[in-house]
C-alpha cells in the first residue's frame, strides 16, 4: 500500500513554543500555572507534577503563544531533542519554554499516531539531519513543520497506533518493576538499620580513618609525555547509580601503576572533585578486582577492613543522606569544582552495627541484584521486540 508523503507542518494547526519569562520581566513563583522544561517531558509522557516551576496567572496570559492545551504534542527541540509526548485530556493549564515545540495536529493525523512517529528511526533521522549542533543541540520551529511523515489513512493509523501501544506497555510494566527492584535496597536497609541519620537503634559510631585496611590513597596523574599506556577509571565509574566497570579509558603515564594503585574491590572509590556537589563524594566498590586498570587522580580510594564492614552496606551509607550532608558541609569550592581530600573523608563518621548484621544485608542485597538484572534483561528483549515492530510499522508491514 502506498501511503502520502505530508510534511508535519501541513499535519498542524500550530506549531509553536515558549520563552523564558524572566526574560521578559515575569518572575517565577511558588505555585500556579506549571511552567514545563525538557526535563518534565520523558518517556514518552508529560510530568507536570515533579521538578516543575510555576508561574501566575498574569505571566500564563502574557504567554499566550506558548499556552498549552490537553491533546498537544510536545517535543524537545534544545538540549536533549527530540524528546516528545501527548498532553493528557486531564491536565491542568500549563505553559513552556523556548527548550519546548508545541504541536497542536489537525484531524487528519491521530496523536497516538504521531507521537510513536516522532521517537520513530524514521523521524530521528530526519531530526539528527536538520539539528545543528554548537553549544547544544537544537531545532527550529521551520525544520519541525519540515520533517516529511509517511502517513496512511486513520484506520491504519489508529492499528498501528494500538499495536504499538500494547508493545509499549509491556515495557513501561517492566520499568516499573525495575524501578521497585531498585528502591528495595533502600528499603531493607532502613527496616534493618533505621535511619542512619537519627540512628533510632543506637548502633556505635565510627569515621572512615577507624576502618581503613590501609591510608586513603589518591588516583595517578596521567603523564602526556609519559609512554607506558595503561587502563584507567573515568570518573563516571563512581559517579552513576552504580559502578560502570564499562566507563575505562587508556592513558599514558611516566612509569607502569605499581599494584596497590589497580582497582580493588575492598577500595571504596570516591569522586574527588566535580563542578556538580551532588557528585563530589560519592563513592562505589567494584564488584570485583580489575587488577589490569589503575584509577586516576580525580578518585580517591579508601580500602576498608573487611573484618569491620560488608562493602555493599558501606556503599549505601556512605551514599545516603546522612553521609551525604557531612560530605557537602566540607567541600571546598575552586574555580567552580567542589573537592574534598584525605584529611576530611577520614573524619566521616556513620553507624556501624555487627558484621553479622551488615552480611545478612549483603545476603539480601546479592539477591535483589539478581532480581534486577533479570529485569534489565527482559527489558532490553522487549525494547529489541518494539523497536522491530516500530521499524516495520512506519514501512507499512505491519
Amino acid at each position: 500500500m502506498t501511503w502520502r508523503v505530508v510534511s508535519l507542518g501541513d499535519l498542524c494547526s500550530l506549531i509553536t513554543k515558549g520563552t523564558t519569562p524572566t526574560t521578559l520581566g515575569y518572575e517565577f513563583v511558588d505555585e500556579g500555572v506549571a511552567f514545563l522544561r525538557v526535563q518534565n517531558v520523558d518517556n514518552g509522557t508529560v510530568n507536570f507534577q515533579k521538578d516543575t516551576l510555576f508561574i501566575d496567572n498574569q505571566t500564563h496570559h502574557a504567554l499566550r503563544r506558548s499556552q498549552i492545551e490537553p491533546g498537544d504534542v510536545l517535543v524537545s527541540i534544545a538540549g536533549t531533542i527530540g524528546r516528545s509526548a501527548v498532553v493528557p485530556a486531564n491536565a491542568p493549564p500549563l505553559n513552556c519554554n523556548q527548550a519546548l515545540a508545541i504541536l497542536r495536529p489537525t484531524n487528519q493525523i491521530l496523536r497516538p499516531f504521531l507521537q510513536h512517529w516522532l521517537n520513530s528511526e524514521n523521524a530521528k533521522a530526519q531530526i539528527r539531519g536538520a539539528s545543528v549542533t554548537g553549544t547544544i543541540s537544537n531545532l527550529s520551529l521551520t525544520q519541525i513543520g519540515n520533517l516529511n511523515i509517511d502517513l496512511p489513512p486513520l484506520p491504519e493509523q489508529k492499528r498501528i497506533a494500538q499495536i504499538l501501544d500494547a508493545a509499549d506497555t509491556l515495557r513501561v510494566k517492566r520499568r516499573a518493576a525495575l524501578a521497585q527492584v531498585e528502591e528495595l535496597t533502600q528499603a531493607i536497609f532502613l527496616e534493618m538499620f533505621g535511619d542512619p541519620a537519627t540512628n533510632p537503634m543506637g548502633w556505635p559510631l565510627k569515621s572512615l580513618g577507624d576502618i581503613l585496611e590501609i591510608p586513603l590513597r589518591n588516583g595517578l596523574s596521567p603523564s602526556h609525555s609519559g609512554t607506558v599506556v595503561a587502563k584507567v577509571l573515568t570518573l563516571s565509574a563512581v559517579t552513576r547509580g552504580e559502578f560502570d566497570p564499562e566507563a575505562v579509558k587508556t592513558s599514558t603515564f611516566a612509569a607502569t601503576p605499581p599494584p596497590d594503585q589497580a582497582v580493588c574491590r575492598s577500595d571504596l572509590l570516591i569522586c574527588r572533585g566535580n563542578g556538580n556537589i551532588n557528585m563530589v563524594g560519592l563513592g562505589r566498590f567494584a564488584p570485583t578486582d580489575m587488577p589490569d586498570t589503575t584509577f586516576p587522580d580525580t578518585i580517591i580510594a579508601a580500602r576498608v577492613k573487611t573484618s569491620l564492614v560488608v562493602p555493599a552496606f558501606l556503599e549505601l551509607l556512605w551514599n545516603s543522606v546522612a553521609v551525604r550532608t557531612q560530605i557537602e558541609s566540607l567541600a571546598r569550592t575552586t574555580n567552580g569544582t567542589f573537592k574534598v581530600n584525605q584529611t576530611m573523608l577520614e573524619g566521616i563518621r556513620f553507624v556501624l552495627p555487627p558484621l553479622s548484621s551488615q552480611q545478612k544485608f549483603g545476603r539480601r542485597v546479592a539477591a535483589a541484584k539478581k532480581l534486577k538484572a533479570a529485569h534489565r534483561r527482559s527489558l532490553a528483549e522487549l525494547d529489541a521486540l518494539f523497536a522491530a515492530l516500530q521499524h516495520r510499522a512506519f514501512r507499512g508491514e505491519l
